[in-house]
């Protein structure tokens, strides 16, 4: 039986309950639903305040991480006195503070192949709001294997991609994406910069496709993939189609149980590439070692936009999309650092040079920004 609402609701949703294909019943299963939204940042952030206005009963927040300066450009659901605290605890101030007639459960974790199914038992919906390859092939097997849809979304710079995945009635991620790229091939946001906005925009049409599974109205994108590019504000679907051979979802499947997603997908959920320490250089000893008699070649291996914030005197600037054609312009028999932001690139590029014959080469930890913070506060950090 669906739950009642009392008068403050009736006025609150009163919007709602004059659209034909809403009504008082609609709302009511909204009320009644649940759903879980998996990361709390660009896209978590208009995906759980939509869905928390709109009056769905049962918010779930899955996130590990807390709240930083860089995330306020697009992370809407935060505000400035809640950086250094947890992102759910945040979230759900927030959700709490715009609809009292919600409940907001939240999972201070990473969302892991050990945890999942339990955390998203109580939930109708699976949400994607994260930006790493191994959460979005955790979630779209979990979706597949307990019968539940998935809505998915990324967004890159200008880019956004929007999906509903549900292999009862169509195409599963996998059908689209049977293997993740190789590591690097595709950045993150942290990576890679995405506009403001973008995450307003992708996460709302998210929201809406949550909205219309449960309310039951209107056509979901099963089967579609809708892409926008903010530059020319253009909209396109692709139509998807369910692969046979789809290795979850198809008629004979070899994936039957979650499995180990950051091995599945080469690098770690909190966006890492997994190095021994012999290969890492922090930013004291890579200047100590700048002073002595046989200085490293130190190379940038950053966008070029990213230049105009900081630089390291003498680096080569050789960023890591070209890395492979261009280290025959190192002399291997030098010692060979590479610097990023905050050394996630840089270490792949250890890993590019050393599969290249390279054998006395390092990165920097933590990047240009710990250079910045412990060697040379003049440079700005970003």
């Amino acid at each position: 039986m669906l739950p009642d609402l009392n008068q403050d609701e009736l006025f609150r949703y009163s919007r709602h309950l004059l659209i034909p294909g809403v009504g008082l019943s609609g709302q009511r299963k909204l009320k009644s639903a649940s759903v879980l939204v998996v990361g709390t940042g660009g896209l978590g952030s208009p995906i759980a305040l939509y869905l928390a206005a709109a009056g769905v009963g049962r918010i779930g927040l899955v996130d590990y991480d807390v709240v930083d300066t860089s995330n306020l450009q697009r992370q809407v659901i935060h505000h400035r006195a809640a950086v250094g605290k947890a992102k759910v605890e945040s979230a759900r101030e927030r959700l709490q503070g715009l609809n009292e007639f919600i409940r907001v459960d939240t999972y201070d974790t990473v969302f892991s192949a050990q945890n999942a199914a339990e955390i998203a038992e109580p939930y109708d919906i699976l949400v994607d709001g994260t930006d790493n390859f191994p959460t979005r092939y955790l979630l779209n097997d979990l979706a597949v294997f307990s019968g539940r849809p998935y809505v998915y979304g990324s967004v890159f710079r200008f880019e956004g991609q929007v999906s509903v995945f549900d292999a009862r009635s169509g195409p599963c991620y996998r059908c689209l994406f049977a293997e993740p790229p190789p590591p690097g091939v595709a950045p993150s946001c942290g990576e890679g910069g995405v506009l403001g906005v973008l995450p307003g925009i992708v996460g709302s049409l998210q929201a809406a496709e949550v909205l219309k599974l449960i309310l039951g109205v209107g056509e979901p994108l099963i089967g579609q993939l809708l892409l926008c590019d903010v530059q020319d504000m253009s909209f396109q679907k692709v139509a998807l189609r369910k692969n046979p051979a789809c290795l979850v979802c198809g008629e004979h499947p070899s994936v039957t149980e979650l499995m180990d997603y950051e091995a599945f997908c080469g690098v770690a959920v909190q966006g890492g590439v997994g190095l021994a320490e012999e290969f890492e250089w922090s930013p004291a000893e890579l200047a100590e070692r700048l002073q002595g008699e046989n200085p490293p070649q130190l190379i940038d291996v950053r966008a070029e936009v990213e230049l105009q914030i900081s630089s390291l005197p003498g680096a080569i600037w050789m960023p890591l999309e070209q890395l492979r054609q261009r280290c025959a312009e190192l002399d291997a028999a030098r010692p060979v650092v590479a610097f990023c932001r905050t050394g996630t690139r840089s270490a792949r590029a250890v890993q590019l040079l050393k599969q290249a014959g390279f054998e006395r080469v390092y990165h920097l930890r933590g990047g240009i920004n710990a250079w910045a913070e412990q060697i040379d506060p003049r440079l700005r950090r970003y």
